[in-house]
């Protein structure tokens, strides 16, 4: 890991998001979508209120994931043309950050999973069904075209 894991509290936070299922193999084709979701956050008069991020709700690696690929908002608001609305919610997380390209998370998640279970962490999770397992992607591509140099946190909601 780049990072020692550490746990962290989180706000709550209002974001919109494409809502999707794709198979594991299919993953770098919903980072791709990610145009889609600014272009909609620019068309209805807002801002991004942090990093882009996946977001895990389904976690089957043997048939599909379900996914979100989403931007944070200031405050709550409503989808429409495929876009969802929604808000990650408050709590305690598990988090590191990992420094190299996305395609290379297995290890790193692996290891903050590890991590978590020898500290006796229980997750926000119930089989395969997350309630809020995120990726957030804290590098520009704009500012840093070269996706060996990218930041991504990863942050695991804990169980209450």
């Amino acid at each position: 890991m780049e990072t020692t894991p550490e746990i962290v509290t989180r706000p709550e936070q209002p974001y919109v998001a494409l809502r999707t299922r794709v198979p594991m193999a299919r993953l770098p084709e919903l980072g791709a979508r990610f145009p889609e979701v600014f272009a909609w956050v620019g068309a209805h008069g807002l801002a991004p209120a942090g990093a882009p991020f996946f977001k895990y709700n389904v976690i089957d690696m043997e048939a599909e994931l379900e996914m979100e690929a989403g931007v944070p908002v200031a405050a709550v608001v409503e989808g429409d043309n495929g876009i969802v609305a929604g808000v990650l919610p408050a709590g305690r997380y598990a988090t590191v950050t990992y420094v190299g390209h996305p395609q290379d998370l297995v290890t790193p998640t692996g290891e903050l999973l590890d991590w978590g279970a020898a500290q006796g962490l229980k997750w926000d999770a119930d089989g395969d069904r997350w309630g809020c397992r995120l990726e957030i992607f804290l590098t520009d591509p704009g500012q840093q075209p070269d996706m060996s140099k990218w930041e991504t946190q990863l942050a695991f909601r804990l169980a209450d």
